[in-house]
């Protein structure tokens, strides 16, 4: 787990799923950002569990290839939106600052 700072507020990073999950349930997150490929546990799973521990969390996904598939599953459970990592994207940017500023 690493904080740093994002527009004023606190931001973590995990490399574990489920000490995320232990976070999410501890605290309220205004907002996660998820990647689609992850060791233990896809993305996918890590924003069903969250759904239920914190539904009100704005769900963003990080994905190094876009997949119809998955960018339909993951919209369909309630992500806000998909994006790929390697490309620059203002409106990625802009959404995180849009869901923390609406809080």
């Amino acid at each position: 787990e690493q904080a740093s700072l994002l527009f004023g507020w606190q931001a973590k990073s995990f490399s574990d799923q489920l000490a995320f999950l232990r976070h999410a349930q501890a605290y309220s997150l205004l907002v996660a950002v998820i990647d689609v490929s992850m060791p233990s546990m896809n993305g996918l799973e890590v924003q069903r569990r969250l759904c239920r521990l914190s539904p009100l969390t704005r769900v963003y996904f990080l994905t190094g290839k876009d997949d119809p598939a998955v960018r339909s599953q993951a919209l369909a459970a309630g992500a806000s939106a998909l994006f790929r990592k390697d490309e620059p994207n203002k409106e990625f940017l802009a959404g995180i600052r849009a869901a923390i500023l609406e809080n």
